[in-house]
């Protein structure tokens, strides 16, 4: 519509509703050197994921997160949710090892390695095989239904929804061991909560990566949102080159690059075909823009484009905004900026720490728990009894054999059922213990709770012993 302008000229004023319907973006599939580098990551990430449920370490799965027993094998490392700051630590390494990526090189992750951009790689690969490329795409998009649209879209679908399913079954596959599950499968045996989560997450990979794609980038994800803050003039972006570039327009290809200046042209041919593979449907001629992911499929057509017209590639390339801006080029300088400098230093500190103390953790764990039915009582000849509950982890592959015996209170002694304990391969065992203290040595403490300690040692092993404080009650 337009209306009058305050100074007295027309100005059109474009009305948009919040609540219209997105465009489909029909994304041109696109060759080259950096689609490679995407497909690579495509196949490595996928062949992890896919496979590592299937590998065996000691006779299990190499991989598995076991809640019902509340024990998680990650090869030949066992943890217990005691263990849950390693995790911690993990998210910590993986968030600075993000932002160090990022103040180096943008969004590497969301454009290369991010699930979301590989699935719907995955799935974009499997339209084009059906559909045919954009073209095709749109030009089947208007037409009516007829069967030879309806066996393409279905067949798609019907290749989406195996996809998901067989996602959302590897994933389940990392927490019910997956030949288990697979037998559960094909014998229709599986478990309520099983087959809840891989219709879940196979519906939400069917989804996200055939319907939503780019609005899950743009609107769902946070990371597109703060990552300007992680961003300096010296950081690596795709960017188009203004002052190569412009004026657009189309020429015969008989034009020589040469001849540009004389004709008023830039390089940009204005050929529109960086807007075209964008998955997010952006145009990068207009600036870095929070949409773009960094895939750089627009520097691959583009460069494809100025082959075919004989001039220098890189029209739309990696560089950092003070490049573009006509500054000098650092190269590898840049990475010696403070602001990465700090994260690289964090960032090896964590992971040193991370790995130091993984390296020394103890293969024994032991948490107590005091009977609070009976704090403290007196039994023959005047001593003072003491019950408590002893949970005894081993983190290690094979039996081990313990004994657990108490410091810290003279005279003190632990009664249990056998002086040794001997724990399976991996497991976790409730043992019940009472601490007697003899009469003398209870009235030299008096009334009151007193601190010891219980220590569990590891016999036929040189370990260090572990150590636990617990208190010690005497009544009055």
């Amino acid at each position: 519509m337009s209306d009058a302008a305050p100074g007295g000229g027309d100005a059109t004023v474009e009305i948009v509703s919040l609540y219209r319907k997105e465009a489909t973006i029909h994304a041109r599939a696109v060759h080259g050197w950096f689609a490679a580098w995407r497909w690579a990551l495509v196949w490595l990430t996928q062949l992890v994921f896919y496979g590592l449920p299937w590998l065996t370490w000691n006779g299990r799965p190499a991989v598995l997160f076991d809640l019902i027993e509340r024990r998680f094998y990650i090869f030949g490392l066992v943890l217990y949710p005691q263990d849950f700051i390693y995790l911690t630590a993990l998210l910590i390494i993986c968030a600075y090892g993000l932002f160090l990526f990022t103040a180096v090189a943008g969004r590497l992750w969301c454009g290369y390695a991010c699930p979301q951009t590989v699935y719907t790689e995955i799935f974009m690969w499997v339209e084009n095989k059906f559909e045919g490329d954009r073209n095709a795409r749109i030009k089947l998009d208007a037409s009516p239904w007829s069967a030879n649209k309806l066996l393409r879209r279905g067949g798609k679908h019907l290749a989406w929804i195996a996809i998901g399913l067989w996602t959302g079954f590897s994933f389940v596959g990392y927490f019910t061991p997956i030949r288990q599950l697979w037998s559960g499968v094909v014998s229709f045996g599986l478990g309520p909560w099983e087959a809840f989560w891989i219709l879940f997450y196979g519906f939400a990979t069917y989804g996200n990566a055939g319907f939503l794609r780019e609005q899950v980038c743009k609107y769902m994800c946070p990371y597109a949102r703060f990552q300007s803050a992680m961003f300096d003039h010296d950081t690596l972006i795709i960017s188009y080159d203004p002052t190569r570039g412009d004026p657009r327009g189309s020429r015969p290809r008989s034009l020589a690059h040469a001849e540009l200046a004389t004709k008023g042209k830039g390089d940009c041919i204005d050929c529109t075909l960086c807007v075209q593979v964008c998955p997010t449907g952006i145009d990068i001629r207009k600036g870095l823009q929070y949409e773009c992911i960094g895939c750089a499929a627009c520097i691959d057509v583009c460069d494809g484009v100025m082959d075919k017209m004989s001039y220098p590639r890189g029209l739309i390339r990696y560089a950092t905004q003070r490049e573009i801006d006509g500054g000098p080029r650092l190269g590898w300088r840049r990475v010696l900026r403070p602001r990465v400098l700090i994260y690289s230093l964090v960032l090896m500190l964590i992971s040193g720490a991370f790995v130091a103390s993984l390296a020394l953790r103890q293969p024994l764990r032991m948490d107590i728990v005091r009977d609070r039915g009976s704090l403290a009582r007196l039994v023959e000849d005047g001593a003072v009894e003491n019950s408590y509950r002893l949970q005894l982890m081993s983190a290690s592959e094979t039996p081990v054999r313990v004994q657990v015996s108490v410091h810290g209170i003279d005279g003190a002694k632990v009664l249990t059922r056998s002086a040794t304990v001997e724990l399976g391969a991996a497991e976790s065992r409730w043992v019940p213990v009472a601490v007697q203290v003899p009469p003398e040595a209870a009235q030299a403490l008096g009334p009151g709770a007193h601190r010891f300690e219980f220590v569990l040692e590891m016999q036929g092993a040189d370990r260090a012993p572990v150590i636990e404080t617990s208190t010690f009650v005497v009544p009055r």
